[in-house]
């Protein structure tokens, strides 16, 4: 079977850039549906761009890669490209944008516009084996039990990451990359929550407040939440692309609250209340409880001297902690690193040494923030491949 452009994934990407590839493309993917990973994404409804989405929130060995598709194809495009199809919409927190109805309109959206411009799509099919011959590259797939071959002109590696093996998730991608001579940066869990010895916040789990989660290199001002394993919350996923194994972090518990100032000001309007009592209209009831284990809380707060008070706020406003590890690949939400860009061209996504051969989507050293910013990395990367492969951009 011969065929202009074989895509290999029908993930965010690889719908993306069949939608805009031209005529003869083909698009395969080993799961039973198509964009798995979208329907379960945003709890069911698709976190599916950012509003303030920009260059600065992504991670890679080159800062820059990412910044010519994201310019080229916005979150407006993409916006706009729901509107037409009339999804409805909403904004939550800090420009993320969801569905107001299932994540699966984004899939049909997509397969739509991947229908009218004519690809194809086969599910539970595989990829046995990839050469490069006169030119072109000849892919051995498996199709229900039955060896394919198909020959193209191009080959487009969209499979993503490690993260979610669960949804079938592989190292695909890497393993063709470095078949032909691509170099793959270290690979590790990302957006993932963080781990600690056995029940080390156990009697907290379930627990949420907002927190400032920081390192040496950045800080994040949103949610944590306590759970049986350790932490996890938006800003622990967001600082954990960020954190390195043996590493502390820092929270802050009473993020924009002066602690010194308002403790002072309680004992001298109020003496008598006990700090337990001042702690527990601050903070849940049970992280009092969990944080009078590690430093003393009792008394009267007309007892506390001015010494005492700032021990307090620092173990309140800069707790250290010291995460044994992350919860890994099975629930992270995306992968840090990936094939190294080096060898791409940044525009149009194909490969300087090999024509023909893309990588596009999460399968690239390119990693997002939390909150649509992948997804927008998705569909930015999948137009510049599709396009270049059209000759339309």
């Amino acid at each position: 079977m011969e065929i202009r452009t074989l895509i290999l994934g029908a993930g965010a990407a690889g719908l993306m850039a069949a939608a805009h590839a031209g005529p003869g493309v083909l698009v395969i993917d080993h799961a039973k549906n198509p964009g798995e990973k979208i329907r379960i994404s945003g709890g069911g409804r698709c976190n599916f761009t950012n509003l303030y989405c920009d260059s600065s929130q992504f991670l890679g060995e080159n800062p820059h890669f990412h910044k010519s598709a994201l310019a080229r194809y916005t979150q407006w495009d993409f916006i706009d490209l729901v509107d037409r199809h009339g999804i409805a919409w909403h904004e939550k927190t800090l420009g993320q944008l969801f569905c107001d109805g299932k994540a699966t309109q984004i899939i049909a959206m997509l397969l739509e516009e991947m229908a009218q411009s004519g690809a194809d799509l086969w599910l539970r099919t595989s990829v046995k084996a990839v050469r490069r011959a006169d030119g072109r590259f000849v892919t051995t797939l498996d199709r229900d039990g039955h060896d394919v071959t198909v020959t193209s002109q191009n080959l487009v590696l969209a499979t993503g990451g490690k993260s979610i093996p669960k949804m079938g998730a592989t190292g695909l991608a890497y393993d063709l990359a470095r078949q032909f001579g691509h170099a793959v940066t270290e690979t590790r869990p990302a957006l993932v929550p963080f781990t600690f010895e056995k029940d080390r916040f156990g009697a907290l789990a379930g627990v949420s407040c907002p927190t400032v989660v920081s390192n040496a290199r950045i800080q994040f001002d949103e949610g944590l939440l306590f759970t049986h394993r350790g932490l996890s919350g938006p800003a622990v996923l967001q600082i954990s692309s960020y954190w390195r194994e043996g590493e502390p972090v820092h929270v802050n518990l009473l993020p924009g609250t002066d602690l010194a100032a308002h403790l002072k000001s309680v004992r001298s309007s109020d003496g008598r209340r006990t700090l337990r009592t001042e702690m527990a209209h601050l903070l849940p009831a049970r992280l009092v409880d969990h944080m009078a284990e590690q430093t003393d809380l009792s008394g009267n707060l007309a007892d506390l001297s001015d010494k005492r008070i700032a021990a307090i706020t620092d173990a309140l406003q800069n707790w250290h902690l010291k995460p044994t590890g992350t919860e890994g690949y099975r629930t992270a939400e995306v992968t840090l690193g990936g094939i190294d860009t080096a060898g791409f061209s940044s525009k149009s996504m194909m490969s300087k040494t090999h024509p023909g051969l893309y990588a596009i989507g999460e399968a690239l050293d390119v990693t997002g923030w939390l909150g649509g910013y992948n997804f927008q990395w998705a569909w930015a990367s999948g137009v510049a491949a599709g396009r270049h492969i059209a000759g339309t951009g």
